[in-house]
């Protein structure tokens, strides 16, 4: 299956058909990365432009193994060694990639919308990799893949979703997402870290942790986003612990065979214990490895999937 735009902007843009394209091509890739020599032919010739201008570990690092067991070119830079540092334009910096002709841009910008800038200003194929407090869809992507890896089916499936709503691009990813896909989704953060208006998203929102998590079969917590504040959203980090953090009695209100997610980096005794993180729930660690299949499953089907390889 071919996905019908020639970018992954957002979750918003994707129907549920092309979503379950993904996570299936993403089982194929998975297997790639069992293999002595991880390494398949399948955009060989494609150049991939991975630009971050905001830090990353995990997302940057995912995509960058993507595109090498691909076969894919890829060239990598940030805001510290490209010319944004000497004042040129998102525009001009997208006319000069372009001038590169690269097939693929993958980009992380603080600025919402910056992406779909990109998009409209470029020939290449443009994957938002995360934009802002806006949206992040390969993160999406890749915990849905792991949750359906973990045996769960999203109609009827109860997500909570627990922290700093407001501020996360992965909270409003996941919520469209799973929502669209069946899925009963709750958010739960402190007042001051609940945006208004999010259950137009179609999720349930609460104040109080025992309720959100209570009988879920998925527990999504979400980093503290200090970076992103320029105001007193809660008294202190203990005060916030107390209240929001997870632990192993909290955790106990959650479904038997509960899954407990965190896209990271973890702010450990904040939004959850150590004991926890690193518990038999646990699938954190399982999210990144499954974070390069799923975007392996992104680039191949940008790039005409199926059609593709008949072609070939």
């Amino acid at each position: 299956m071919k996905l019908r735009s020639p970018h992954l902007l957002g979750i918003e843009f994707l129907e549920p058909e092309e979503i379950t394209a993904i996570l299936d091509a993403a089982e194929t890739f998975a297997e790639i990365s069992t293999r002595e020599i991880k390494k398949v032919p399948t955009l060989r010739g494609k150049t991939v432009v991975n630009f971050f201008v905001e830090p990353s570990t995990r997302t940057r690092s995912s995509f960058e193994l993507a595109e090498k067991r691909l076969s894919a070119d890829s060239l990598n830079f940030s805001t510290s060694t490209s010319s944004l540092v000497k004042g040129e334009t998102l525009l001009d910096t997208a006319r000069n990639l372009e001038a590169m002709a690269p097939d693929f841009i993958v980009i992380r910008h603080s600025e919402p919308g910056a992406p779909h800038f990109l998009a409209r200003h470029c020939r290449s194929s443009v994957i938002n990799a995360g934009d802002g407090a806006h949206e992040h869809p390969t993160q999406a992507l890749l915990d849905a893949f792991t949750m359906r890896r973990r045996g769960r089916r999203f109609p009827g499936l109860r997500v909570a979703i627990v922290g700093d709503i407001l501020h996360s691009r992965v909270a409003r990813s996941n919520v469209l997402l799973l929502t669209r896909m069946g899925a009963d989704v709750t958010v739960c953060g402190p007042p001051t870290l609940l945006p208004r208006g999010i259950e137009r998203l179609g999720c349930r929102a609460t104040h109080r942790m025992e309720e959100a998590i209570e009988g879920a079969d998925v527990v999504m917590m979400l980093r503290v986003q200090l970076e992103r504040m320029r105001a007193g959203f809660f008294p202190t980090l203990r005060e916030y612990a107390r209240l929001f953090g997870l632990d192993g009695a909290r955790l106990r209100l959650a479904a038997p065979d509960a899954l407990v997610m965190h896209p990271g980096p973890i702010n450990r005794g904040v939004e959850i214990m150590g004991d926890v993180a690193d518990g038999a729930a646990s699938v954190i660690l399982e999210q990144v490895t499954n974070g390069v299949a799923v975007r392996m499953a992104v680039l191949y089907l940008l790039a005409g999937g199926a059609e593709r390889e008949t072609a070939a």
